[in-house]
């Protein structure tokens, strides 16, 4: 059966989302193997180093052993082998605007939240274990993200989806990295009510019970 190794964190949550997005189960439509990254687990494991030299999580391994890593390309492996219910867009042109917010919200926020947050509240657990930046510059690239964070707001508007007027993986994506901070302590900058309405109304959907589990 196929394996999603798994563990706290924005990016295999978005996988354990986007997979009960698609009405695939745990422990039916296939396993998950969890991490502690916390302790570092997942970079101590020879058997999942193996899989995935980098330790990165979260990795998808296949019944036949290949081991697919990243969650975007997770996601979109996904959706080529369950089609419905479609997340990512049904013509070349919805791919497109779905994948441009995508790709504008993992480069412009993503990046520096994550790495403003190793260099300052993460710190403890990251630097032992990888190569983090100032803390200064970690306040500086936190204060680029919100700017960002502020940006997407105002594109929302009065809406709760990002491209084609209903839910994709573009919605999926912000919701996950904003329920992310909110596990660490952060929250959404000043100015950002359309967001905050925007990740309560997406809280309600059933996918959304992996942001509230003990793990």
């Amino acid at each position: 059966m196929t394996t999603l190794h798994s563990s706290l964190g924005p990016n295999p949550r978005l996988v354990r989302m986007f997979a009960a997005e698609k009405g695939l189960e745990e422990g039916k439509d296939f396993d998950r193997v969890h991490y502690d990254i916390i302790t570092g687990e997942n970079r101590q494991s020879g058997s999942y180093l193996a899989k995935n030299p980098l330790g990165t999580i979260p990795t998808l391994e296949l019944d036949d052993g290949t081991c697919l890593t990243e969650s975007w390309p997770i996601c979109e492996f996904i959706e080529e082998s369950h089609p419905a219910p479609n997340l990512f867009g049904e013509t070349p042109r919805e791919r497109a605007e779905v994948r441009k917010w995508a790709r504008l919200f993992d480069q412009e926020v993503v990046v520096p939240m994550t790495m403003g947050f190793r260099a300052g509240g993460g710190r403890p657990m990251f630097e032992p274990r990888m190569s983090v930046v100032s803390a200064e510059a970690g306040a500086e690239l936190a204060a680029m993200s919100d700017e960002k964070w502020r940006m997407f707001d105002g594109v929302l508007g009065d809406s709760n989806h990002f491209a084609l007027g209903r839910f994709t993986f573009a919605d999926l994506l912000v919701f996950c990295f904003a329920n992310f901070g909110f596990t660490v302590g952060w929250k959404l900058p000043e100015g950002t009510d359309n967001l905050a309405r925007f990740v309560s109304a997406h809280n309600a959907r059933p996918s959304a019970a992996v942001w509230k589990e003990a793990e």
